[in-house]
């Protein structure tokens, strides 16, 4: 007999259904295999679903839940984190801290556990304002050299010169890529044949491809980004939170910004626009947590059957 899953489908950094980033929510998913979620995810084909659990036996987290790419599973991820916040709350699961501005949860990931907190509105269905994600501490691992952005379209020369070309993770690694401008930026294009190539030469050491320059889209943002996958969904992603995340910590270990709090934007150019509030917490050189949020917004609520 054909089973069914409350399903919701919520648009993440935004406030405006049909722009951000799409993300798949099923709930009472604790029956799904890995396989089946996989599958699951190809037939929603966005950048990732999330599949709503159970907390794993000792764990002190209000909830879990497990992120696929229409690829392949990943630790950690902004967008489907923001999104399943605000799900949980829309759908009458999580009940928001009464009398207060905000409630906080754990959320226990592949990774581990994480805090989310959920800013309340007092308009609106859900009565959320706003959710935001702390991310694990940052990794700065492998560098590669300037002749790398030939993979994406792009000289040295077009590169923000006295940084480097560098994974980080806070959670998912990601490679940050630092240009000079919003014309250098445009120009990027994914060569997927040589990404492949330089990822497997990396033995997988990173997720995906994260590049950006200073300077918004609009006159809020600080900082904008395109988001590039490979194969096998190779696609680029309307707002990457676990990207922004990385290049949070990035931009503020390498003096790049001033203030440790800033707006990032992506998305414009697709027809998604989509922005966060970032704040990396701690010192420059040892960075204790980065801080991303963003408004949520509902687009579909009904059952998956399978």
């Amino acid at each position: 007999m054909p089973k069914t899953y409350p399903f919701m489908q919520v648009d993440a950094f935004t406030a405006q259904p049909l722009t951000g980033n799409a993300c798949a929510i099923v709930f009472d998913a604790d029956d799904l295999d890995t396989a089946t979620m996989q599958a699951i995810a190809r037939e929603q084909n966005l950048s990732e679903t999330s599949f709503v659990l159970r907390p794993s036996p000792g764990s002190r987290a209000d909830f879990r839940a497990r992120y696929f790419t229409p690829g392949e599973e990943i630790p950690l991820a902004g967008h489907p984190t923001i999104a399943t916040g605000f799900a949980l709350v829309d759908s009458g699961r999580l009940k928001l801290t009464p009398d207060r501005d905000r409630t906080t949860i754990a959320l226990e990931l592949n990774v581990g556990p994480i805090r989310v907190d959920i800013t309340h509105s007092a308009t609106g269905r859900s009565g959320v304002a706003e959710v935001a994600m702390y991310q694990m501490p940052p990794e700065f691992r492998a560098i590669y050299p300037a002749e790398t952005a030939a993979v994406f379209g792009l000289a040295p020369a077009d590169l923000l010169p006295d940084v480097p070309l560098q994974t980080v993770s806070t959670g998912t690694p990601q490679l940050m890529i630092a240009v000079r401008d919003h014309d250098t930026l445009r120009r990027a294009a994914l060569d997927v044949a040589a990404y492949e190539r330089l990822r497997a030469g990396s033995g997988n050491e990173f997720f995906s491809a994260h590049v950006f320059c200073l300077g918004g889209a609009t006159p809020q943002g600080d900082v904008f980004a395109r988001h590039f996958t490979g194969p096998p969904a190779s696609f680029e992603d309307p707002f990457t939170g676990s990207a922004t995340g990385g290049m949070g910590a990035y931009l503020w270990r390498y003096g790049l910004i001033r203030s440790p709090r800033f707006i990032a934007e992506q998305g414009h150019w697709l027809g998604r626009p989509g922005m966060a509030s970032v704040e990396v917490i701690g010192p420059r050189e040892t960075i204790e947590t980065v801080r991303v949020a963003g408004a949520a917004a509902a687009v579909i609520r009904g059952e998956l059957t399978i």
